[in-house]
């Protein structure tokens, strides 16, 4: 439902390394990457073969999130207590969460059968080991959860150029 099917073919473990080797490798005065064959960029076309997604769809726009605003976001979309939420961010200096909190988060909603909020983690969690990874793909923008408030939405978003952008940010 969100166009994130193709990433049923790519590996995490593949995604992650590389993601990782492109951040150590990026100069961003340049806006290249040094790879040992030579200087490189990456186009849409590179990072949607990479992930089997699509290059059309959607453009997903945000606001930028304070600290209530973040609070206020995993509490309603993730069904956390206020009091977890506010802690997790403070431990994450900032509006992101730790993946393996989204794992936690996520294995406790699916044992109280809450679908729609195991759901929306897991998909988070996803987004964020395949493309949203910070540099040492521990955690993931809470921004992002805004992908996943709207569950009737009948395309999916252009995850390949967000990823591409969050790249080369």
């Amino acid at each position: 439902m969100f166009g994130l099917g193709g990433l049923v073919y790519a590996s995490y473990e593949n995604l992650r390394g590389l993601l990782c080797a492109f951040v150590e490798r990026w100069h961003a005065e340049r806006n290249i990457f040094h790879l040992p064959i030579g200087e490189k960029t990456i186009t849409l076309d590179d990072v949607s073969n990479l992930l089997h997604l699509p290059i059309l769809s959607q453009f997903y726009t945000h606001q930028t999130l304070d600290a209530n605003a973040t609070n206020d976001l995993l509490v309603e979309s993730l069904r956390v207590d206020r009091g977890v939420a506010s802690e997790e961010i403070r431990h994450c200096r900032g509006a992101h969460v730790r993946l393996s909190w989204l794992r936690d988060v996520y294995e406790d909603t699916c044992s109280r059968r809450q679908w729609t909020v195991a759901a929306r983690a897991y998909l988070l969690h996803l987004v964020g080991c395949a493309f949203f990874a910070d540099k040492g793909a521990t955690s993931v923008s809470v921004i992002y959860l805004g992908f996943f408030v709207d569950f009737r939405l009948n395309e999916g978003y252009a995850w390949v150029a967000a990823a591409l952008t969050h790249i080369y940010q």
